[in-house]
């Protein structure tokens, strides 16, 4: 049996930006820094996207400029579920 992570994301209204960085990666960045990641291609990109955001192609938007991964907004309190970082 095969193992696999729940997605990190309880909303579904939130938006997840895909997009690449000036090094020619694939980023994806949630809007409030709760999960994004680095990728090669597009699809992996967008694989990600979807599985975190429980399967919502309409909260996805890839962006035309350039756009660098941002783990700084993503903060924990005390009582929160513990943040998932992938980079």
């Amino acid at each position: 049996m095969k193992l696999v992570e729940p997605p990190s994301c309880h909303s579904s209204s939130a938006i997840v930006f895909v997009g690449k960085n000036r090094r020619g990666q694939w980023v994806v960045q949630e809007q409030n820094g709760l999960y994004g990641g680095l990728f090669v291609s597009r699809a992996q990109a967008a694989k990600y996207a979807l599985f975190e955001n429980g399967h919502h192609p309409e909260t996805i938007v890839e962006l035309a400029r350039e756009i660098e991964l941002d783990m700084g907004g993503a903060t924990a309190s005390p009582g929160d579920a513990p943040v998932r970082r992938v980079a």
